[in-house]
C-alpha cells in the first residue's frame, strides 16, 4: 500500500512538473545594452520587463489556463554579427516570439533567422524600409519607416526651415544611410541644392575632416543620418569650426540624451529631429501615465523607444490571447488583423507588417531639453 501511494505521489509530481513546463511562454528581447547605444538598449529592455511583469501580475491566461511569461533578454551591441548570434541563441531557446531589435543594421539580418525558424518578430524601433520589404510574414514594426520619416524631414527642411544649401552626412549603417537617402528624396524645390555628401562611422569620434569640407560649401542646414552618440560630439565640433547651420536628423538623434552629449552646442532651436511615433490630444494623458509608471518601476526617465517596446510586448500577448495559443503559427493570423489600443495609440498593421497611419513627432531643443514642435501622421 505504501509503495502504491509513493508511486502515485511520484506520478503526480511528474505530472505537475510537466504542467508547469507547459505554462511558461518565452518572449525574447534584443537590444544594445553595451556599446554606444547602450542607453537606448537599456531603455528598451526595461520597458519589456515592465510589460512582462505587469502581464504576470494580472494573471496572464491562454485558453483559460494561467501561464507565466518569461523574458529572455540578449545584447546585440548594435553589431550585426553579434545580432545574428543572439538571434540564433533565442531560436535555440525555443522562444515564442521576439521583440527587437533596436538598430536596423541588426534587425534586418536577424529577421532572416527568425523567419526561417517560423517566429514572430515585432520591432519597436527599426525604420529601414528593407526590413518589411523582405515580405517575411512574421515581421512587424510599430513605428513609421524611413520613407515616411526621412521624406517628412526633407520636406520640412525646404518648406518650413526654408533651407537652400543642404549638406548630408550618414554613418554608413543600414539605418543611417537609409534615412539620409529618404531625406535627400524629400529636399526638392526651386533653388534647393545638396552642396555636400559625406560619411563617417558609428564609432568615429573625430569629424574635423568632413566638417571642414562641408564648411567650405556654406550650407544653411546639415542633415545627419545616425545616432545621438555621434550627433552630440559632431555638434560640438561644428561649433568649434564655426558652422552655424541648422542641424537635422531622424529618430536616432532625437533623444533626451542629445542635449547632454552636445552640451551648449545643441543651441536654441538649432536642432530639428523627428521621432517615429508620437501622440497628442487625449492620448497624451495615457503616455504621461506610462512615463510616470516607468520612472517608478525603473528609476529612470524614458529615453526614446520604451513606450513602443512596451506596446510591442502587449500587442504580441494580446494576439496570443485572441488565438488562445502561444504557438507563432496560431497567433500570427491574429496579429495580422489585430486592432490594439496601446500607450502609443492604435496599433494595426498593413499587409507588409508596417504600422498603419504611423505618427511622427517633430522636436527641437531649448535649454538643452527636447521640445515638441508637432505630431503629424
Amino acid at each position: 500500500m505504501r509503495l502504491g501511494i509513493g508511486l502515485i505521489a511520484f506520478a503526480c509530481t511528474l505530472a505537475a512538473a510537466g504542467a508547469q513546463a507547459q505554462q511558461v511562454v518565452k518572449i525574447g528581447h534584443v537590444g544594445p545594452v553595451s556599446g554606444p547605444n547602450a542607453h537606448l538598449g537599456k531603455d528598451n529592455e526595461n520597458a519589456a520587463r515592465m510589460a512582462i511583469d505587469e502581464l504576470n501580475a494580472r494573471g496572464f491566461t491562454l485558453n483559460g489556463q494561467k501561464v507565466k511569461l518569461q523574458l529572455l533578454a540578449e545584447d546585440d551591441g548594435s553589431d550585426p554579427k553579434q545580432g545574428t548570434a543572439v538571434a540564433q541563441k533565442l531560436v535555440d531557446a525555443r522562444v515564442n516570439g521576439i521583440v527587437g531589435h533596436l538598430n536596423s543594421g541588426t534587425t534586418v539580418p536577424a529577421s532572416k533567422i527568425y523567419h526561417d525558424a517560423g517566429l514572430v518578430q515585432i520591432s519597436p524601433a527599426t525604420t529601414a524600409t528593407q526590413y518589411t520589404k523582405q515580405k517575411f510574414p512574421g515581421a512587424f514594426r510599430v513605428v513609421a519607416n524611413d520613407a515616411k520619416l526621412g521624406g517628412t524631414l526633407g520636406r520640412y527642411a525646404v518648406e518650413t526651415l526654408k533651407a537652400k544649401n543642404i549638406a548630408i552626412i550618414d554613418d554608413r549603417t543600414t539605418y543611417g544611410q537609409g534615412v539620409a537617402q529618404e531625406f535627400a528624396k524629400g529636399v526638392k524645390g526651386p533653388g534647393v541644392r545638396v552642396v555636400a555628401k559625406e560619411f563617417t562611422t558609428a564609432t568615429a569620434t573625430d569629424y574635423t575632416a568632413i566638417l571642414t569640407k562641408i564648411r567650405g560649401a556654406k550650407p544653411d542646414l546639415v542633415f545627419f543620418g545616425g545616432m545621438d552618440s555621434v550627433a552630440g560630439p559632431m555638434l560640438k565640433q561644428m561649433k568649434t569650426l564655426g558652422i552655424t547651420a541648422k542641424f537635422m536628423g531622424g529618430d536616432g538623434i532625437c533623444t533626451e540624451a542629445l542635449g547632454r552629449l552636445a552640451g551648449d552646442a545643441v543651441g536654441e532651436n538649432k536642432v530639428v529631429c523627428a521621432e517615429a511615433g508620437g501622440v497628442k490630444g487625449a492620448q497624451e494623458g495615457v503616455m504621461a501615465d506610462f512615463r510616470t509608471r516607468f520612472k517608478q518601476k525603473t528609476g529612470a526617465e524614458v529615453q526614446l523607444y520604451a513606450p513602443y517596446v512596451y506596446d510591442s510586448v502587449m500587442v504580441m500577448a494580446a494576439a496570443m490571447q485572441n488565438a488562445k495559443s502561444a504557438d507563432p503559427a496560431r497567433y500570427l493570423p491574429e496579429l495580422k488583423r489585430i486592432k490594439y489600443e496601446g500607450v502609443t495609440g492604435t496599433i494595426q498593421f498593413d499587409p507588409s507588417g508596417d504600422i498603419q497611419n504611423g505618427a511622427l513627432t517633430l522636436f527641437t531643443y531649448k535649454g538643452g531639453k527636447r521640445s515638441r514642435i508637432d505630431v503629424i501622421r
